[in-house]
């Protein structure tokens, strides 16, 4: 299979789950999102080179066009040329990786967090949890000096996604003490599914059937078993929050897993706040575990937004190969090698060998098991 024909084929499976989109703005997304997975790079410079080289077209020709892709309407050539609505893609982004998830049990893990690009943006991403690493599926750029609260971004994005996910499938949404709110752990639950949020310690809570108020921090002792309570977190009439709460200190660490979940304390398993670190290896790959976005020359938040668009599909691309790996009988490669390293490893013996890809699909990991604990009254 030629370059052309691979190029083709993406572009293709692009457009087919990219359908709200034009035709040009589709084959531009997948140009680009493919000579990213190709040079593992988001440089505007370096996928411009690659691709006139192997269309044969100017260089200046084929820069201008990804570069007007993350242009607002208004600021691009031509009189019908049209802005990429990022959030519009959000819905078909996680509908696409879900139409390839292959699992026994339909249960999805989601974390929330924010990274931090320089003194330059803050982006605040919604990324699904994926075999030790994490999918992008929704995200908002800010200014790192914009002051104001995220409230009403992680509701429009959770939102956004929300009509996606089959009812009927366990979805956890897990974020770091950072993140935690009350309004947050109620919007997830109106939408059915399981907030897995980390509080700080700092506080009281009491079980659900008692009157005495305990520190927070004294909900588990430290080197002991996990334990699980039905509780009240908080004193404060407006923040009490009646729910599950897991407790677990490490021994080896100076603060404890204090998880407040809806969960029943017999099913909760405090090992599964343990999928939320793999946000923090998906942002490794946007930077210099990956893409190498850290040095953008971009300072327009939404700009940036529509680059990360493409950043997201090129890891679809990446991630995917590793299931699909096992279908064409390759030897195993170590783990220490990421997901990341071994898509792109797999892509490239691919072309080398002039092998298409038979079936993109997302293979996940069992969730971890949980600790000994003891399930307290």
């Amino acid at each position: 299979m030629s370059q052309d024909e691979r190029l083709l084929q993406w572009t293709q499976e692009v457009s087919t789950h990219m359908g709200h989109m034009s035709r040009p703005q589709a084959v531009v997304l997948a140009l680009w999102s493919y000579g990213m997975v190709m040079t593992r790079c988001c440089g505007l410079t370096t996928v411009a080179g690659f691709l006139c080289l192997l269309h044969g077209k100017k260089f200046e020709t084929v820069r201008q066009r990804l570069r007007e892709w993350c242009y607002d309407g208004q600021d691009k050539r031509g009189k019908q040329r049209q802005t990429v609505q990022v959030q519009s893609c959000f819905a078909p982004l996680l509908r696409w990786i879900l139409k390839r998830w292959t699992s026994a049990i339909p249960r999805l893990a989601i974390a929330l967090d924010a990274t931090h690009l320089r003194q330059d943006f803050i982006v605040l991403a919604v990324c699904v949890v994926y075999n030790q690493s994490s999918l992008p599926v929704a995200w908002v750029i800010v200014r790192s000096e914009q002051k104001g609260s995220w409230k009403v971004h992680w509701e429009t994005l959770l939102a956004t996604l929300q009509a996606v996910i089959p009812a009927e499938w366990q979805v956890l949404v897990l974020a770091d003490s950072g993140l935690y709110a009350k309004w947050l752990y109620d919007d997830i639950v109106a939408y059915g599914w399981h907030p897995y949020l980390r509080l700080s310690g700092q506080g009281y809570f009491r079980p659900l059937a008692g009157q005495c108020w305990r520190s927070l921090r004294a909900a588990c002792r430290q080197g002991g078993s996990v334990r699980r309570w039905q509780a009240v977190c908080f004193k404060t009439q407006s923040a009490q929050l009646p729910c599950t709460l897991l407790a677990w200190w490490d021994s080896q660490h100076d603060d404890p897993w204090l998880i407040v979940t809806d969960i029943p304390p017999q099913q909760a398993q405090v090992a599964w706040y343990g999928l939320r670190a793999y946000i923090e290896v998906g942002f490794k790959y946007t930077k210099r575990g990956g893409w190498h976005w850290e040095q953008t020359k971009m300072k327009d938040p939404l700009r940036a937004e529509r680059l990360w668009f493409v950043m997201a599909v090129a890891t679809l691309y990446l991630l995917s190969l590793d299931a699909t790996a096992s279908l064409l009988a390759f030897p195993a490669l170590p783990p220490s090698l990421s997901l990341f390293r071994r898509g792109w490893l797999y892509n490239l013996v691919l072309h080398l060998l002039g092998q298409p890809i038979p079936h993109r699909s997302f293979l996940p990991h069992p969730w971890p098991d949980d600790l000994p604990f003891i399930l307290q009254p």
